[in-house]
C-alpha cells in the first residue's frame, strides 16, 4: 500500500500594504519596522513613496525625507523622481507605482506604500480610472483663472456639477480647474475624491493608519516646522531656486517651501513664515485624518500607546501575516 500523498502547502502570495495617516505620525518607522519583522519571517518587503512631496530632488528637508543612511538597506521607491520644474499628477503616478508594485510582486516580495497624500494614495490601492486630458480646454481654463481668478471658476462647477463641487477642496486651484475640465467633457468621478464603494485594485491588500492624539499631534508638528528652519530649509530652498523652484507648478506651493520662499523674497518675517507653515501644516494634517476615516478597511494603530508594536507582535505568527 503506497503512502498517501501529503498535501501541498498553499503558496503565500505577494501583499500589497499600505501604511497612511497625517503627517508626523510616524509611518516611516512603521514601515521600516514592518520590513524587517517581515524579513524574520523569510518574507521579502520594499517599500514604496506615496507622498507627493517627496518625488522632488532636492525636497528633503521641508518633506522629513528619510535619508538615505537610515532606510537599513531596505529597498525604497519612487523618491526622488522629478525635477522641481516638473509637475506631480495622480494621472502619472498611478500607473508607475502600479508598475513598481508589480514588478515587487513579480520578485515575490510584499510592496509597502507609504505616504500621507490620500488621493495618490486612492488611485494605487483602489480601482480608479482617470477621464482623459484635454489641454486645449485646461489652457483656457488656466487663463481664465490667471484673468478672474478661481470664483467663476467655481460657480462654473457648481452649475455642471454640483456633487464635485461641494466636495472639492475649494483651495486646490488645480484641483477645481482639473474638476472642470472632466466636468465640461461630460465625465464623472474625476479623481478628487474617493469613489463611494470602491473596490481594491489588488486582492491582498492590507491598510494600516497610523494615528496621534490631536493634541498631541499639533504639538509635534509645530515642532517639527520650527526644526525644519533649524536644520536648514532656508539654505535648501536657496539652492532649489538655482534648479527652477520658482518655475515649478507643484513644488514651489509645497507647505513649508512656499513660506520659506516668501521669507527669501523678503515678502514676510522668518516668525511670520514659521507661523503660517504650522497653520497650514494643522490644517492639512486634519484633511490627511478625514480623508483616510473614509477607508472601510483601514486598521488604525494610536502611535502613543504603542499599538504599532503590539501589531507588529501580532505578526510573528504565519496566520497574523495572511490576514
Amino acid at each position: 500500500m503506497t503512502a498517501p500523498i501529503p498535501p501541498v502547502a498553499a503558496v503565500r502570495e505577494p501583499r500589497l500594504w499600505a501604511i497612511v495617516g497625517a503627517t508626523g505620525t510616524g509611518k516611516s518607522d512603521l514601515s521600516l519596522d514592518l520590513v524587517e519583522r517581515l524579513s524574520q519571517q523569510r518574507i521579502g518587503a520594499e517599500i514604496v513613496n506615496v507622498d507627493a512631496m517627496q518625488f522632488y530632488r532636492g525636497m528633503d528637508i521641508g518633506t522629513a525625507k528619510l535619508p538615505l543612511a537610515d532606510r537599513r538597506g531596505i529597498p525604497h521607491h519612487l523618491f526622488d523622481v522629478r525635477e522641481v520644474t516638473e509637475e506631480a499628477a495622480v494621472a502619472w503616478y498611478q500607473p508607475l507605482a502600479r508598475d513598481v508594485i508589480t514588478d515587487i510582486h513579480a520578485r515575490g516580495n510584499d510592496a509597502i506604500l507609504v505616504g500621507g497624500s490620500g488621493l495618490y494614495v486612492s488611485s494605487v490601492i483602489y480601482d480608479f480610472r482617470f477621464p482623459p486630458r484635454d489641454q486645449d480646454r485646461r489652457a483656457r481654463l488656466e487663463a481664465e483663472l490667471a484673468e478672474r481668478g478661481v470664483g467663476p471658476l467655481l460657480a462654473r462647477l457648481r452649475e455642471i456639477d454640483s456633487a464635485t463641487a461641494a466636495r472639492i477642496d475649494v483651495r486646490n486651484e488645480r484641483r477645481v480647474i482639473r474638476a472642470l475640465e472632466v466636468a465640461e467633457q461630460g465625465e464623472s468621478n474625476h479623481g478628487a475624491m474617493l469613489p463611494e464603494r470602491p473596490e481594491l485594485w489588488h486582492a491582498h491588500t492590507r491598510v494600516l493608519g497610523t494615528a496621534v492624539e490631536r493634541q498631541a499631534l499639533v504639538e509635534r508638528l509645530d515642532r517639527r516646522v520650527e526644526r525644519m528652519w533649524r536644520d536648514g530649509l532656508i539654505a535648501e530652498v536657496q539652492q532649489l531656486r538655482e534648479h527652477g523652484l520658482e518655475k515649478g507648478v507643484t513644488a514651489r506651493r509645497a507647505i513649508g517651501y512656499a513660506q520659506a520662499l516668501a521669507q527669501i523674497l523678503g515678502e514676510i518675517s522668518e516668525s511670520e513664515a514659521i507661523a503660517q507653515t504650522q497653520a497650514l501644516t494643522r490644517r492639512y494634517a486634519r484633511r490627511q485624518v478625514s480623508w483616510f476615516k473614509r477607508y472601510a478597511e483601514i486598521e488604525w494603530l494610536d502611535v502613543l500607546n504603542d499599538e504599532p508594536a503590539a501589531f507588529l507582535d501580532s505578526l510573528d505568527s504565519a496566520e497574523g501575516a495572511a490576514k
